[in-house]
């Protein structure tokens, strides 16, 4: 098939480009489960696959993908800045509380978790809506675990 505004099609795998050197590509399943992946510059940096009866969405977390890495820093500190609400939204009728957080909150302690800017709208004056990956929290918390079981291990020595 013909490249379309950005978009192939050969051997069951639809690839989609952006400008500049991101794609998403598309395929039945290979042999690892996985139905799409994320690319940038050639390089996989996401996928989303399916095993059994479950659905995954991945990120990049190749050590080769990294640099500066550093295991000594505060997470206790930085996860006692979060705050964590219960809310319903707006659109839900139900008005069911839910847990989480406000993005733009979350975006002082955790800037990665957060996409969009606070109170940003487009040209036409429309809200662009905030964004969060809970996901991006996990180190947090696990570093602040760690933290304090090593204090409690501490206090018990």
């Amino acid at each position: 098939y013909p490249n379309v505004n950005g978009t192939t099609m050969s051997g069951g795998r639809i690839t989609v480009s952006a400008a500049g050197s991101e794609s998403f590509g598309f395929n039945r399943g290979d042999s690892n489960g996985t139905l799409g992946s994320f690319r940038r510059g050639g390089t996989v940096v996401g996928s989303i696959g399916v095993t059994g009866s479950a659905t995954s969405f991945n990120t990049s977390s190749d050590y080769r993908l990294k640099e500066n890495v550093d295991y000594d820093w505060d997470a206790t500190t930085r996860l006692k800045q979060l705050k964590p609400a219960r809310f319903n939204f707006i659109s839900d009728d139900t008005n069911t509380l839910v847990d989480g957080f406000l993005a733009h909150e979350a975006a002082t302690v955790v800037p990665e978790c957060v996409t969009g800017t606070k109170d940003e709208v487009d040209d036409d004056d429309v809200a662009v809506m905030q964004g969060i990956d809970q996901s991006k929290l996990v180190p947090l918390l696990v570093k602040t675990i760690q933290e304090l079981e090593a204090r409690i291990t501490a206090l018990e020595g």
